[in-house]
C-alpha cells in the first residue's frame, strides 16, 4: 500500500467502534448490518445481512442457526458488488466466531470474492482481553495510526488497573454470566476476565474459551450470588421479554441470586459480547452490578437493569 488507507469497510460492529475510537471515523465508507455505534455510522451504507430470520425467541434463532451450519450454509451475505464499487483500501472482519459476525469465509461465496480478498483484510481474533487489545494495535498499524492505537490500549489498561485496585479490597461475590437463554450458554471468551477485573469470582465460563451450552443443573449447582443475563445480539428489552422462561425452570426460586434479588439483565449486543473499545465500559458495568456501594450506577437503565420474577400466585 503506497499511501495511508483512506477508505475502510468494517464488517463487524467492534471494528467500526475501533476505527472511530482511533479518530478515523471519516475513513469509513461502509459498515455491517450490526454496526450502530457511534450512532452516526448508521448513515453509512450497510453491505451485509443475515441469511436467517433474526426475529423470534432465542430457541427459534438457535434452531435456525444450527440448521444452516449443519447444511454448510453461510449465516451472512455480503454485498460484494457494493463493496467493490466503494473501492476500499481496507476490509475489517473477524475469525473468532462464524455465528456472531461476518468472517472472511463470508467473502468467499460470490464472483468478486478474489478481487475483494486482494485488498488489505484485517481479521480480528478476539477470544481474550489481551487478544482484543492486540487486535486494536493491529488495526491501528494497518491504518497507519500506530501511535493512536498504542494510546488507546494504554488508556484502557490504565483504567482497568484502576478498577482492579479499587475492587481488590472488596468482597468478591460469585457470578454466573449467561450469553444465551434457550439453550443456556455460559459466557466464556473475555467475559470471565471482565468479571475478575470488576471484583467478582466467575463461575461456569472459562476465560479465553468459546462460550458453551450448559445444562440448567450446572447453573443450579453453581448457585451464584449474582446472575447476569446478557444474550449475544440482544438488547435490554428483548432479553427482559424472555426472562420469564427462567421462572419455569426447576429450582429457579432456590438460587441465591434470586432469593437475594441479585439477578440482572444486561445489554449483550452493545457491551458484553462486543469486542470493541466498549469492552472497558463492560468491566465498569459489572463493577456497578457487583459493588453498588463502591460504584455509582451510571449505566443502570441504559446498559443493565435488575430483574425480579413476578411473585407466585
Amino acid at each position: 500500500m503506497n499511501h495511508p488507507p483512506t477508505r475502510v469497510v468494517s464488517l463487524l460492529a467492534s471494528g467500526t467502534e475501533l476505527v472511530c475510537a482511533l479518530g478515523a471515523g471519516d475513513r469509513l465508507v461502509a459498515r455491517s448490518h450490526e454496526c450502530d455505534s457511534p450512532s452516526w455510522v448508521t448513515r453509512l451504507p450497510s453491505v451485509s445481512r443475515p441469511t436467517f430470520d433474526v426475529t423470534g425467541s432465542s430457541r427459534e434463532i438457535d434452531e435456525r442457526v444450527r440448521t444452516r451450519l449443519h447444511a454448510g450454509q453461510p449465516l451472512y451475505e455480503v454485498d460484494e458488488a457494493a463493496i467493490a464499487a466503494l473501492a476500499p483500501d481496507v476490509l475489517i472482519t473477524q475469525t473468532h466466531c462464524e455465528v456472531c459476525a461476518v468472517s472472511p469465509a463470508d467473502l468467499a461465496h460470490g464472483a468478486r470474492a478474489a478481487e475483494l480478498l486482494r485488498n488489505h483484510v484485517v481479521a480480528l481474533h478476539t477470544g481474550s482481553l489481551e487478544a482484543i487489545l492486540d487486535g486494536f494495535v493491529a488495526v491501528a498499524r494497518v491504518l497507519e495510526l500506530a501511535a493512536a492505537g498504542e494510546s488507546l490500549v494504554g488508556s484502557i489498561r490504565t483504567r482497568l488497573a484502576a478498577l482492579a485496585e479499587t475492587t481488590r479490597a472488596l468482597r468478591r461475590p460469585s457470578v454466573v454470566c449467561l450469553e444465551w437463554i434457550d439453550p443456556i450458554f455460559a459466557m466464556g471468551n473475555w467475559g470471565p476476565e471482565l468479571v475478575d477485573w470488576a471484583g467478582g469470582t466467575p463461575l461456569l465460563g472459562s476465560p479465553g474459551v468459546h462460550s458453551r451450552a450448559v445444562p440448567w443443573e450446572d447453573v443450579r449447582q453453581a448457585d451464584p450470588e449474582v446472575l447476569v443475563v446478557a444474550p449475544c445480539g440482544f438488547g435490554l428489552d428483548r432479553t427482559m421479554a424472555e426472562m420469564p422462561l427462567f421462572v419455569e425452570r426447576a429450582g429457579w426460586r432456590d438460587l441465591r441470586a434470586v432469593r437475594t434479588d441479585r439477578v440482572f439483565v444486561a445489554d449483550g449486543n452493545r457491551y458484553f459480547n462486543r469486542s470493541g473499545p466498549s469492552v472497558l465500559d463492560t468491566a465498569y458495568i459489572l463493577a456497578e452490578i457487583l459493588h453498588p456501594d463502591a460504584y455509582a450506577p451510571r449505566h443502570e437503565g441504559a446498559a443493565w437493569r435488575r430483574w425480579a420474577a413476578p411473585a407466585p400466585v
